[in-house]
């Protein structure tokens, strides 16, 4: 396959419980539910031969479909976003597949860009999946668990995830730098339906990071590390915010 001609498709997945928002997807966002703008902004880049919905909740499918766009269903209970998106993958003959967050409606061509690269670049044969980073400074920060860390070998691939800080500062002054990891994927489809039929490990489970189970089964993770400030919406305050933003950009 040359790698010019990688079928590319994107796959959002959308669920309509949220703790902090319940039915998000399908809050309106200047007169478009928030799933379908999101539509909207990952077939804009132009990088999809197709962009895909994935969801469980009849509601969300049929404001998908209403909008223009594809959705397929998923019928089974997943322990992880990739699980789902694993599904649905089934049902999609392509090569290569980017999870798409189904709260971000500025999704940005330019990031994805940069979370392909590696797909054409020098190692591409040795990627199964990318992802991406953020340098993380604020010593709190580091320190929270709820900030997902990365360590990557000199070469980008990943070599661990942790809640915890990694590298352990056990001594300081030696120039270590510590990275957030970012929830964006590309996968290559074979490497997501392996993912799926693979049984979930200790170290995942305790950490409750996905990412890890790819590495106990030896799959090469490439970590780009960004800037890059996805504009989420986890709130109710946060839709206020996007609608500004929004008519600010002349989005309507």
């Amino acid at each position: 396959m040359s790698e010019k001609n990688y079928k590319i498709v994107a796959m959002i997945p959308a669920r309509y419980g949220s703790s902090r928002f319940p039915g998000k997807p399908l809050a309106m966002l200047c007169g478009k539910p928030v799933i379908v703008r999101t539509c909207e902004a990952a077939a804009r880049t132009g990088l999809f031969s197709d962009v895909y919905v994935v969801t469980d909740d009849e509601r969300i499918r049929e404001a998908v479909i209403d909008g223009g766009y594809k959705c397929i269903m998923s019928t089974r209970e997943h322990p992880t976003g990739s699980d789902r998106i694993a599904e649905a993958a089934e049902q999609v003959e392509c090569d290569l597949i980017v999870n798409v967050q189904g709260d971000e409606p500025f999704t940005s061509k330019e990031a994805l860009e940069l979370l392909l690269s590696p797909y054409y670049g020098p190692d591409a044969d040795k990627v199964d999946l990318s992802t991406m980073m953020q340098e993380l400074k604020d010593p709190k920060l580091i320190k929270d668990p709820n900030y997902c860390k990365v360590i990557t070998d000199r070469d980008g691939f990943a070599m661990y995830f942790s809640r915890s800080p990694i590298p352990y500062p056990r001594n300081t002054g030696t120039g270590a730098r510590y990275f957030e990891h970012i929830g964006l994927y590309a996968f290559r489809r074979q490497s997501l339906l392996d993912f799926a039929s693979w049984k979930q490990l200790p170290n995942e489970a305790s950490e409750a990071i996905e990412c890890i189970r790819f590495l106990e089964y030896g799959k090469k993770i490439k970590v780009l590390e960004t800037n890059y400030m996805g504009i989420e919406i986890d709130t109710p305050e946060d839709l206020v915010n996007a609608e500004k933003l929004f008519k600010e950009r002349g989005m309507e």
